[in-house]
């Protein structure tokens, strides 16, 4: 082998791995966000429906976290300067292409929107986990609310939702408690978690700590204990107070 053969050899081994360094310090550059997404998993897709106070500040602690998000609206242009200030992994569509779009799916709009949702997306929302996050409120919503009030939110949401798994989440804790980072440190404020498919819940409740929160996993008829009008609604206690204000132990 000649000397300007082996000189070419090394150049190109060289470069080789030179190529391979900075792929790998790229990809720990990502490493941290990606891996705060899911433990010991990858990042969600997640369709919100209602990008709004709830819906957009909760999403925003996702996207954070290193899931993708795509926030939707009746009107998606309006959302352009939340998208665009929280990067790539966020974009605005329409109601359907949320839908559409995520694994899970975030629903915080006015509880009388329900049913011409699950009218509307039946389809695409059937065996899809699907966190309810609206509040039936009288005043706004009319008859629904009271229905929900007497029948149970978890009942009336998965009648007009028919076929998604849903667990009711997000809704009792003011969107305020979202907003900015989230903590990092000390006591994290308790979410009740309530369903009843066992891989909805678990899945609602990692999404829960994404968005800085600690998850109680209830049942979903025990909704009824953090509605609108009762003691738990509108507050963010510590996770303990909240586990002890629920009669859990543990």
């Amino acid at each position: 082998m000649t000397s300007k053969q082996s000189i070419d050899r090394h150049r190109r081994a060289f470069l080789r791995v030179s190529g391979m360094a900075a792929l790998l310090a790229f990809a720990a550059q990502r490493a941290p966000a990606l891996a705060q997404a899911r433990s010991g998993g990858t990042a969600m897709k997640i369709g919100i429906v209602g990008s709004g106070k709830l819906g957009g500040t909760v999403g925003s602690r996702w996207v954070k976290a290193g899931h993708e998000v795509l926030f939707s609206s009746r009107h998606p242009d309006a959302l352009k300067p939340l998208v665009e200030a929280l990067g790539p992994r966020a974009r605005a569509g329409t109601v359907r292409e949320a839908i559409a779009f995520g694994e899970v799916v975030l629903i915080a709009v006015p509880y009388g929107a329900l049913p011409q949702i699950g009218r509307e997306h039946a389809a695409a929302l059937s065996g899809k986990i699907v966190i309810d996050a609206c509040n039936p409120i009288a005043a706004r919503d009319g008859e629904i609310a009271q229905e929900a009030m007497a029948n149970g939110i978890g009942p009336t949401s998965l009648k007009y939702l028919a076929g998604a798994r849903l667990v009711r989440a997000f809704d009792p804790v003011p969107y305020r408690n979202f907003e900015g980072d989230a903590p990092r440190g000390g006591e994290k404020i308790g979410m009740p978690v309530a369903g009843d498919d066992p891989e909805a819940v678990k899945i609602a409740s990692q999404l829960a700590r994404d968005a800085g929160v600690e998850p109680v996993a209830l049942p979903l008829a025990r909704a009824m204990d953090f509605a609108p009008g009762t003691p738990l609604f509108g507050k963010a206690f510590p996770v303990s107070e909240l586990r002890k204000r629920l009669g859990m132990t543990q």
